[in-house]
């Protein structure tokens, strides 16, 4: 069984920065494609960043520049989150995708994690 558990939440004023871990364990593969994505009230779940086993990175528009992914093989993931603003105050997700699929298509995603809150505050 697989299980992915985030970590690093929280609350920040808008500018601030905030790393979000994934760990995951199980068995896991280092061929995953990992990824994080957010969902704020009332909006639909949306690709934040995701990561190719052979490290390619996709991020959304509204985040480039500013964060960034990383991976330690199949154990983790990472997004360093920079310059943040009120709009990205949302519940992020790790997930993963045993069978690999589009980056962005949240029902590529077989595996997910429970969420961690992240708010932005003015």
């Amino acid at each position: 069984q697989v299980q992915l558990v985030e970590s690093g939440g929280g609350l920040v004023q808008a500018g601030g920065s905030l790393r979000l871990s994934c760990a995951a364990s199980g068995r896991t593969s280092n061929n995953w494609l990992m990824g994080w994505f957010r969902q704020a009230p009332g909006k639909q779940r949306e690709l934040v960043a995701a990561m190719t086993r052979g490290g390619s990175a996709t991020y959304a528009d509204s985040v480039k520049g500013r964060f960034t992914i990383s991976r330690d093989g199949a154990r983790a993931v990472y997004l360093q989150m920079n310059s943040l603003e009120l709009e990205d105050t949302a519940v992020y997700y790790c997930a993963a995708a045993s069978l690999g699929g589009r980056v962005s298509n949240v029902h590529d995603y077989d595996y997910w994690g429970q969420g961690t809150q992240v708010t932005v505050s003015s």
